[in-house]
């Protein structure tokens, strides 16, 4: 079994050193869904939503959130990401909105912080706007699909 490596010998938290890491193209794809009253994705489909484009701002603040994990997760790296992409699609036949994150960087440690930090801000910006309305969203199935480059090569979720 691998060990936990944000941990020293001591069994203390401190930021994996990562410097010794080749350089190399990283990607991570997340994906999650907020589910709601038929009503509620209608409002933001329509843009009929008083606050304005709900999947708009939505999109802005999961790019910002990835811009941002290293200041939310402690012992995340600040990195120079490349590419941030954040997809929201509404899904009538559900009654939700899935969201799904594409994060790049060449760099010496992944992204898959990143990717999961903008879809769970994406989806959370879609309740924040919408809550007046419907309290009862569920933010859901939040995972990494796949991730590729660095050493451990690629994984992608079956």
């Amino acid at each position: 079994m691998n060990k936990l490596t944000h941990f020293n010998q001591a069994g203390e938290a401190h930021m994996v050193d990562v410097g010794e890491k080749a350089s190399t193209e990283r990607l991570a794809i997340a994906e999650g869904m907020i589910t709601m009253q038929p009503q509620t994705l209608s409002l933001i489909m329509e843009g009929g939503h008083k606050k304005g484009d709900v999947l708009g701002i939505a999109r802005i603040a999961g790019i910002m959130a990835a811009k941002k994990t290293s200041d939310l997760i402690p012992l995340c790296h600040p990195l120079m990401l490349t590419k941030i992409s954040v997809d929201l699609n509404p899904l009538p036949e559900q009654n939700a909105v899935h969201c799904q994150t594409t994060v790049k960087t060449t760099g010496q440690t992944g992204v898959e912080m990143e990717a999961i930090t903008a879809v769970q801000i994406a989806l959370l910006t879609v309740y924040d706007m919408c809550k007046a309305v419907d309290r009862g969203m569920t933010i859901e199935k939040i995972r990494l699909k796949k991730k590729s480059g660095g050493k451990s090569g690629t994984w992608l979720r079956e």
